[in-house]
């Protein structure tokens, strides 16, 4: 009965341990918000004339969005390796182990996007600007033909980001509304998940003491 009510306590608080913490859930969706901006954009120009000025307009919010995603995967990678709370894995077996490895490639192609972005940006010439805040100029001269090459690493990578990470909103919407368990509660903020995520079942196979 003690530990129940103990359980109970933590749970309104906001600590139970089996929901990530306000950081990791703020740097999750941030992620999420700028890599779908991001692609967003790059779309976006590819309707505008060539040297345009509204092209080149939306190309410098791309640059300093991009710049911006390098330091909340800074952040993200700190505190999911220091002081975030470990939150235990929601299945076993190989659906744990798919979605561990998901979450690597994404760590991997998100850390690999943005210096195939810097390099494409210097090596066509383009200065690295922050919202028109400061720029920092290319080191070295221009190679179009290292342009085009990296440019095309860059939109393969992109492109793979988007596909994985649709696969894994796919996935965690299949837990919420076909399994109707915790999986996605786990990453929403507020009250109202807190309290819905202590009724959900936990999901098929998850490790026992959740």
């Amino acid at each position: 009965m003690d530990q129940a009510v103990s359980d109970a306590a933590r749970i309104a608080a906001g600590d139970d341990r089996v929901r990530y913490d306000t950081p990791a859930m703020a740097l999750h969706w941030i992620t999420a918000g700028l890599v779908v901006t991001l692609w967003l954009l790059a779309q976006a120009w590819g309707f505008l004339k060539s040297g345009s000025p509204p092209r080149h307009a939306l190309q410098a919010v791309h640059i300093s969005l991009g710049l911006a995603l390098i330091l909340v995967l800074a952040m993200r990678i700190f505190w999911r390796l220091g002081p975030g709370r470990r939150v235990p894995p929601a299945g076993t077996g190989l659906i744990e182990q798919g979605a561990r490895a998901v979450h690597v490639v994404l760590y991997v192609l998100l850390i690999g996007v943005v210096p195939a972005g810097l390099v494409n940006i210097w090596a066509q010439h383009d200065k690295l600007t922050f919202f028109w805040l400061f720029s920092i100029a290319m080191p070295h001269r221009p190679d179009h033909a290292v342009a085009k090459t990296v440019d095309a690493v860059h939109w393969w990578i992109a492109t793979t980001i988007l596909i994985l990470a649709g696969v894994h909103a796919l996935a965690a919407l299949f837990h919420h509304y076909v399994l109707r368990d915790d999986v996605l509660l786990r990453m929403l903020p507020g009250p109202r998940a807190r309290r819905a995520e202590a009724a959900a079942p936990p999901p098929p196979g998850a490790p026992p003491g959740r």
